[in-house]
């Protein structure tokens, strides 16, 4: 599970999103941003979180908060997760896991009696300087938009 704490510089980042645009954390300077990764596109405990933070968008926006997803999938399989379910943030598609390492919610998982390497479930809040404020990592996917605003 990530070692980064409320109080310390969020990773600088840098990749591409479902369309091909490059997105760094200095593009979200001066704002407050919250980045969620999640381990797969359309599966349904992430598509509950997404739609979550679609469904409360101009809640958090008039907050100040910007949204960023963040998975491993390839930019189609991220395109067709925005577009099936009309998320209004971009999602990056960090098929190098660069994000996800410098964030450092890679690691081993256990589910069904399984232990695996994969993405943890885990939401960054960070402030307009790029300070982390807060981790969230016991995502409750059907009230995402409350931990954060918590």
């Amino acid at each position: 599970m990530t070692k980064l704490k409320a109080g310390d510089k969020a990773p600088d980042f840098s990749a591409q999103d479902e369309q091909g645009n490059t997105i760094s954390l200095s593009d979200y300077k001066g704002k407050k941003l919250v980045i969620f990764f999640y381990p797969k596109a359309s599966t349904p405990t992430c598509t509950t979180e997404a739609c979550n933070l679609r469904d409360n968008y101009k809640v958090l926006r008039d907050k100040g908060y910007e949204i960023l997803g963040v998975s491993a999938d390839s930019a189609k399989r991220q395109s067709n997760f925005k577009s099936k379910y009309n998320f209004p943030y971009p999602l990056l598609a960090d098929e190098d896991k660069e994000v996800i390492k410098a964030f450092d919610v890679w690691g081993e998982k256990k589910f069904m009696g399984r232990t695996f390497d994969g993405i943890h479930r885990v939401t960054f809040v960070i402030d307009e300087n790029g300070i982390i404020e807060k981790v969230i990592d016991k995502v409750k996917a059907k009230i995402h938009t409350e931990q954060i605003l918590d």
